[in-house]
């Protein structure tokens, strides 16, 4: 799975669950609310004050991208 600045974040926990700790990480702590994982992952760092670049560049080294 390549990983961009649109991708949801449901779609990214349901091809591997393991992801969970880098939205905690991020302050995300409400994984299972439907809001969240229909958000992107630019939406969510927006929304926590996280720069998204380096977001996306950890789930693309996790998915070996």
């Amino acid at each position: 799975m390549i990983i961009t600045k649109q991708t949801i974040i449901g779609d990214i926990l349901d091809a591997d669950n393991t992801t969970a700790p880098y939205f905690l990480e991020i302050g995300m702590h409400c994984l299972g609310c439907p809001a969240s994982r229909g958000e992107s992952l630019e939406e969510a760092c927006m929304v926590h004050g996280v720069d998204c670049d380096t977001l996306v560049a950890k789930l693309n080294k996790h998915f070996g991208n």
